[in-house]
């Protein structure tokens, strides 16, 4: 006997319940007599889907159930208990509703399900069909064969109704994601199930559309800015071969821009293909906004700030962001002045500021002004800037700190290439800081200044996507990850010179070397105070492994980690201080949540840090 079973069909069955009335397990004490008892004698992951889904459960509240209608329901029961079976794979089972309580009271009424699924269907063979403009089209031979390679339904894997569907939508979706917006699943699409040998032969065919390439923005919402600025923000080309990411890409970075409350990008598919117009729909973010916030952390304690935003200064058309910030061991004040992004996405940039910080043993006052430009992207960002210091800066023979003044020109890098931000599972990211210019005041002594920063996450474990697969059932494997960090900085300068305190190192704290705080592993004085040193190393090593409940993943991982990191004014007398310790960390909405209890060796105490939120 074989099944045909045509993937319109399986969709409509009523498998999952998902527009079903909550199903009650059992009734309590407190409420009405059942009609009739239940019992399902099956393997345990068949008599939960049954006790989920089963239509029959929904009627035992019915106290004035006949008899007669009892009987009619049995009967259905076996034809639902047939179609929930098989949405599981199991298309020759063996089903027996057995009825006990002759004299008809609902008190003597009871039924027994029993249920042998027997072999459950695998797949034979499935096949991808294509047809529209991909079928014609040399260039989409990469696509086609990325679809056939990365289908989650395998021959050999085991067939449910929920890893049909799956495969189906998947195939669609990267279909439709490139180039054919208006791609459609053909209902000639079937599974076509072998019940007496437990196999299907599953054909996926799919229509793709003609191919369609990007016409110019159409913009609707504007009141201040000008339509130059949002064409900057998307950097849509017009004639390029439609891809969804590259239009949820320049939505992101319309709303990343700060100029827009909310934003909407898509492709009008009623008109040419050829030149399908690009629609953006904005609503702009008021002219000015003040933002007060309260915070605490464990490296800096209790936080008071307060934010001015004004999007379009008169006169320059800049945007204008000021702050000011009082922290335990931190008090600054500054301002950054943006211009709008040009034709290739960089932006003219100054900045003033001026800080008190607690920078090791030492109350450091520093001010710095900052010009230059910058490119931000999602994966390089880039900025080149003229910037001057003037700060304090300790002395060797732990006198007062004396006033040291650079001005430098500067470089920075940064590469990343994670797999998902901001909860990374995978990848890498590289930034590099680069500058070099002349110490000021009575002297002028040349310096330079480079710094380095990596980390990396490596998951390990064989992916459990085809076990899930051939369970029936979808998720994350949940497999444990290696995250490691290094940071490494230098500044090459003539013995003796005063540098500002704010061009040096110190590290220690939540996000470098836990076990000790903020800025406390540092260059140790005579007099025995800490103060930022010329030279810097760190690294860690942290293992994260998700935390499942019930069998399923949490939003939860654990992390046990060891940090290590030196200061000094020569390489050679750099010496590591260790932190060990053990965390958990959370996917919260605002980022990843990091708290940790970990043991500074050298300092010999425990500390606890918490800290929110992934930067690199």
């Amino acid at each position: 006997m074989k099944w045909v079973v045509a993937g319109t069909f399986l969709l409509g069955m009523p498998i999952l319940g998902l527009a079903q009335e909550p199903v009650p397990s059992q009734l309590s004490s407190n409420t009405a007599r059942a009609a009739f008892e239940l019992e399902i004698d099956a393997p345990e992951p068949v008599r939960e889907v049954l006790q989920r889904h089963l239509e029959l459960l929904r009627y035992r509240a019915l106290s004035d159930l006949s008899d007669g209608e009892l009987s009619r329901l049995l009967t259905a029961a076996e034809l639902d208990t047939r179609e929930l079976l098989g949405a599981m794979g199991y298309f020759s089972p063996d089903v027996r509703l057995a009825r006990g309580g002759a004299d008809g009271s609902a008190l003597s009424r009871s039924v027994t399900l029993t249920v042998l699924p027997g072999a459950p269907t695998t797949v034979e063979q499935i096949d991808i069909a294509f047809a529209g403009a991909i079928g014609e089209d040399p260039a989409a031979n990469a696509l086609r064969h990325q679809i056939e390679a990365s289908s989650p339904l395998r021959r050999g894997m085991r067939f449910t109704q929920a890893a049909w569907d799956a495969a189906k939508q998947q195939a669609l979706r990267q279909l439709s994601a490139h180039r054919y917006p208006t791609a459609l699943l053909s209902v000639k699409s079937q599974a076509d199930i072998d019940a007496p040998s437990h196999s299907a032969r599953l054909t996926i065919r799919l229509d793709s559309g003609p191919v369609y390439k990007l016409g110019g923005l159409q913009i609707n919402g504007l009141q201040r800015h000008d339509a130059a600025l949002v064409t900057r923000l998307a950097r849509l080309s017009p004639g390029t071969d439609y891809n969804q990411l590259q239009l949820v890409q320049a939505q992101q970075r319309i709303a990343d821009s700060g100029y827009f409350d909310s934003v909407y990008v898509s492709l009008d598919t009623s008109g040419d293909p050829a030149a399908a117009p690009v629609l953006v729909q904005v609503r702009e973010a008021r002219l000015q906004k003040l933002v007060l916030g309260v915070g605490a952390s464990t490296d800096s304690g209790a936080r008071l700030s307060a934010e001015h935003t004004h999007h379009k200064v008169p006169g320059i058309g800049w945007r204008a962001v000021s702050k000011l910030s009082l922290q335990r061991d931190l008090r600054a004040l500054g301002t950054e002045l943006t211009a709008p992004p040009d034709d290739d996405n960089w932006r003219w940039v100054t900045a003033a500021q001026t800080q008190s910080e607690q920078l090791g043993d030492f109350t450091v006052h520093s001010q710095r002004l900052r010009g230059g430009r910058s490119q931000v992207s999602e994966r390089i960002d880039r900025t080149y800037f003229l910037q001057y210091d003037r700060a304090d800066t300790a002395s060797a023979n732990a006198s007062l700190p004396v006033t040291a003044q650079t001005l430098a020109a500067n470089y920075t890098f940064t590469l990343r290439n994670f797999d998902s931000l901001p909860f990374p599972s995978s990848g890498w990211g590289l930034g590099l800081e680069l500058g070099g210019g002349s110490t000021l005041g009575n002297s002028r002594d040349p310096f330079a200044r480079v710094m380095g920063r990596w980390r990396s996450y490596r998951t390990f474990g064989a992916s459990t996507s085809a076990n899930a697969a051939n369970a029936g059932i979808g998720g994350n494997g949940g497999q444990g990850r290696l995250v490691m960090r290094a940071e490494l900085g230098a500044v090459l300068a003539k013995t003796g010179i005063s540098l500002p305190s704010t061009q040096l190192f110190l590290t220690g704290g939540d996000t470098s070397v836990r076990g000790y705080g903020r800025h406390d592993i540092g260059v140790t004085l005579p007099t025995g105070q800490t103060t930022a040193g010329r030279y810097l190393a760190s690294g860690s090593v942290e293992w994260q492994q998700p935390i499942r409940s019930n069998g399923l993943l949490t939003d939860w991982e654990g992390a046990v980690f060891m940090d290590a990191g030196a200061v000094a004014d020569r390489p050679a007398d750099l010496r590591a201080k260790v932190g060990v310790g053990a965390g958990v960390r959370w996917k919260s909405p605002i980022g990843p949540l990091q708290i940790d209890l970990a043991y500074g060796v050298a300092a010999k105490q425990l500390r606890l840090h918490m800290n929110v939120g992934f930067s690199f």
